[in-house]
């Protein structure tokens, strides 16, 4: 048995591609390029995520606003006091949004401590709650 793969197949007409007609144009693999794919390729471009037809139009023009809800800062503001975020004086929690990477704070939740809040944006029933409180809501 030759070790060069070449000269394996020095006068063989087809070279092991079978009968002569085989290794010709696009119809010995079912097509050239994407052909077939939502036919007899079908399985194959579906493992791939190779998708057809139109998926209608692509507008940007939603921005991600990071939030964090009233009940969730009220119940986690003592352990960032005690993580040096927020700052304690006397009864109030001074604390920027900023500095946690948040926009926004919603209303959802209860507020039982009073907190000097600097945000962004602030929604009408948070701003309400931190309020009755006693605290302030700050925009920045």
């Amino acid at each position: 048995m030759p070790v060069n793969e070449r000269s394996k197949y020095r006068g063989s007409r087809t070279c092991g591609g079978g009968t002569h007609k085989n290794r010709r144009g696009g119809g010995s693999r079912g097509g050239r390029g994407h052909s077939g794919g939502c036919k007899h390729h079908f399985v194959r471009y579906y493992m791939q995520g190779v998708q057809y037809g139109k998926n209608g139009f692509y507008h940007n023009q939603q921005t991600l606003v990071a939030a964090m809800d009233i009940g969730v800062l009220d119940e986690s503001i003592e352990r960032l006091a005690a993580a040096g975020i927020a700052i304690r004086e006397g009864d109030v929690y001074v604390l920027d949004m900023a500095s946690l990477g948040v926009d926004k704070i919603l209303g959802s939740g209860q507020a039982t401590h009073k907190m000097n809040i600097s945000a962004q944006a602030f929604s009408e029933t948070a701003k309400a709650k931190i309020e009755a409180v006693g605290g302030q809501a700050l925009n920045i």
